[in-house]
């Protein structure tokens, strides 16, 4: 189906894919959205009972998250229990006219219902396989459960994240779910690529993605640092090793600026802005060694100043400097920023919170391809919504069989 798609005029890259989501939480959800999100029809297998537990996350009122709508969106429900002959027959058949599964879960489960890469290979011999879990398909370790926290430890993340004298801390999101279902679909569509070119290889196409693994690539230098320098990174706030000046620094108004001034020319036109021409000429600073052993000076410089500034003067004042800056932003800042605003990436959705529709701000799509823009069609659908459509038209079940699936009483 990708060789015989081309843009057109306002068109999205991915129409005419369609992708079989088979996954719970974040990893493959998130994974399954960036398609969803470029065109792409993506149906969402869950649980008759409960369905996805983002569903229940970070709530307090209401039956369904925003959690769940975000992550959830664009795509179409279907509530199938995978347990059962039933919805393990339908999967199937639903799988035999997708381009793309997507699956996060433990190692061997897939297989043990039947639904593993050789019998879903056999009744679609073009399909690509996704498969996330906490430490690959292979290894001593396949078969330890592993969530995105336990990567983050795993990969080394979690032992340079804090403040040296506390224990280790972490991004306030999830982000070795994530960056797992961005390779995901990277590897999905170099697959799709290489058949578009004829380039196909023989046996099931798969792409194995661990957690730890997406999360072990984006630490860059760590271990390469420890052979060459002997150096194992320690916490360090929010300061990087080796890399000065740069961090969060308080205004006079109580509000944070995060600058960064770690290039040599950046270094000095920060400088210059703050009105320290001495350290702006001073050439012994224009190395990284050389100020990585001035930290502490260069920092209390720059405090110095921003404390006797408001937020605004700081950004003003770097900005016509060309020194890379940005405020530290909470929700509320976010939602209200003309920039975001003007790039769409905030974006009200009508949403059933308990009884009525309310507006609700939701993050825009990434990224931005001009004339074929991604969409956030609708945001995360209720459980079962498009359970007898897909049956129907894809599985090919008739009302009997459809009743029989969703007999537990689950909307259809």
């Amino acid at each position: 189906m990708a060789q015989n798609l081309q843009l057109e005029g306002n068109s999205l890259p991915l129409e005419g894919i369609r992708v079989l989501e088979l996954g719970s939480f974040i990893a493959a959800p998130f994974a399954a959205r960036l398609f969803g999100d470029f065109g792409a029809e993506v149906i969402k297998i869950e649980r008759p009972n409960g369905g996805d537990e983002l569903r229940d996350w970070r709530k307090t009122r209401g039956q369904t998250s925003m959690l769940f709508r975000t992550l959830g969106r664009n795509k179409k429900s279907v509530a199938l229990d995978l347990r059962s002959d039933v919805g393990r027959e339908a999967v199937k058949k639903i799988a035999a006219r997708c381009d793309v599964v997507i699956e996060n879960f433990r190692p061997g489960t897939l297989e043990k219902w039947g639904l593993g890469p050789d019998v879903l290979t056999e009744i679609n011999p073009d399909i690509v396989m996704v498969r996330i879990s906490g430490y690959g398909q292979t290894g001593p370790y396949k078969d330890r459960a592993g969530f995105g926290s336990s990567a983050e430890s795993f990969a080394g993340l979690r032992y340079i994240t804090g403040e040296p004298d506390r224990p280790a801390g972490r991004a306030a999101a999830s982000m070795g779910d994530t960056v797992a279902g961005l390779y995901g679909v990277i590897g999905a569509l170099m697959l799709m690529l290489q058949k578009a070119r004829g380039g196909r290889q023989e046996g099931p196409q798969t792409v194995d993605v661990a957690l730890y693994e997406g999360v072990f690539s984006l630490l860059e230098s760590l271990v390469p640092d420890y052979d060459a320098y002997g150096m194992i990174r320690k916490r360090t706030g929010g300061a990087l090793p080796g890399v000065v000046p740069t961090g969060s620094y308080l205004c006079a108004d109580g509000l944070e600026v995060v600058i960064g001034g770690n290039s040599n020319s950046v270094f000095v036109r920060l400088m210059k802005a703050m009105g320290r021409e001495d350290l702006a000429s001073d050439a012994s600073l224009l190395t990284t060694e050389a100020r990585s052993a001035r930290e502490e000076e260069l920092n209390g410089a720059i405090s110095a100043w921003t404390g006797s500034h408001t937020l605004a003067e700081v950004l003003e004042a770097l900005d016509a400097a060309g020194v890379p800056a940005g405020p530290v932003y909470d929700a509320p800042s976010i939602a209200e920023d003309r920039h975001y605003l003007a790039r769409g990436m905030i974006q009200t959705h009508e949403v059933v919170v308990e009884d009525k529709p309310e507006p609700i701000r939701f993050p825009g799509v990434v990224p931005k391809i001009p004339g074929h823009e991604g969409q956030v069609r609708w945001v995360g659908p209720e459980l079962g919504e498009h359970t007898e459509e897909v049956l129907r038209t894809l599985a090919g079940l008739s009302p009997e069989e459809i009743a029989e699936s969703t007999a537990d009483g689950v909307r259809a």
